[in-house]
């Protein structure tokens, strides 16, 4: 009775850990892996496995400017997951990326300031626990780098990069945030 109780509290409860197959991805693919569920001092129900895709994003309100973490995408995994005591459970994902995902790496190279994450999330007893953060290079599509390249070619150097909340005027978007990528001009 005693291990259910602190069991409940987090004490000697399942941990989670998220392998992705790939750490590398493009908008429009499947992030593939499986979610890893080591089972604690006791039995452990798990009402629900869940993935999201999360991102920095700046929200610029009025004369100030601050971060937040958004999540724009949201998969529920497996649903009543029994973990028994000190056993592992492997449970593999498919999680796809919108088209909209902003780009973390050009090149191989991270962008800086740039984060895209899948965050796993284990609701027990209907208290959500989000415990595991794995990060996700996100690379260009092949239009998205050419016109990259073609900046590089002429000279523009880079300058910096963020994710703003907001929509841009006239222009279709899913998601309710944008990704802006900034360069110097040649001399």
């Amino acid at each position: 009775m005693f291990k259910r109780m602190l069991s409940a509290f987090g004490v000697g409860g399942p941990s989670v850990d998220t392998v992705l197959d790939s750490p590398h991805a493009a908008p429009g693919q499947v992030v593939t892996g499986q979610v890893r569920i080591q089972g604690g001092s006791a039995d452990a129900e798990i009402g629900q496995v869940v993935l999201s895709l999360v991102t920095r994003v700046e929200v610029e309100h009025g004369d100030h400017e601050y971060g937040g973490v958004s999540e724009f995408s949201r998969l529920v995994v497996q649903q009543g997951v029994r973990v028994p005591t000190g056993q592992l459970v492997a449970i593999p994902f498919q999680l796809p990326l919108p088209w909209e995902t902003p780009i973390t790496a050009v090149g191989g190279q991270p962008l800086p300031r740039m984060t895209v994450g899948v965050r796993t999330e284990l609701v027990i007893a209907g208290a959500p626990d989000k415990g595991d953060l794995d990060p996700v290079l996100v690379g260009p599509l092949p239009s998205q780098d050419a016109v990259l390249n073609a900046f590089g070619q002429l000279g523009f150097s880079f300058r910096s990069a963020d994710v703003e909340a907001g929509r841009l005027h006239s222009v279709p978007q899913e998601l309710g945030f944008y990704q802006e990528i900034e360069f110097f001009p040649p001399a």
